[in-house]
């Protein structure tokens, strides 16, 4: 029942117009809800790669993802463990979509083709993301 509430609120919060943060009036909650933006991770059309090259764009990629991390920017992100299309997720803190645009185009996954992506806007409650 606590995760249909919630997954009904984060719908609704998901519906409601984009602001970087806002205040939603719940029963007689006051919850205060802040955008991040997910990505999803897919297979790029590129991924020709030989086997040591994939791995040298690899290592950079987690590279990266470190330092978006350590730069507060990334704060969510890790691979599926399946082979499907879907690779991974980023969750970013960032201003717009536009900065999350080109924070993915430092990735060298994304750069070589091995890697695309969509951009989403997420909201979630204040204080579910621990920095």
């Amino acid at each position: 029942m606590k995760y249909i509430f919630y997954f009904s609120f984060l719908f609704f919060a998901i519906s409601v117009s984009a602001k970087p943060k806002k205040t939603v009036q719940t029963d007689t909650v006051k919850r205060i809800m802040k955008q991040y933006y997910f990505v999803m991770l897919t297979k790029g059309n590129n991924r020709t790669q030989d086997s040591v090259t994939a791995a040298q764009i690899q290592k950079a990629h987690l590279e990266n993802i470190g330092r978006l991390a350590n730069a507060g920017k990334i704060i969510v992100a890790g691979p599926f463990g399946d082979d499907g299309n879907w690779r991974g997720i980023f969750i970013f803190d960032a201003a717009s979509k536009e900065e999350v645009e080109q924070l993915l185009q430092t990735d060298p996954a994304v750069s070589a083709g091995r890697l695309a992506y969509e951009i989403h806007p997420w909201w979630t409650q204040t204080g579910t993301i621990f920095k």
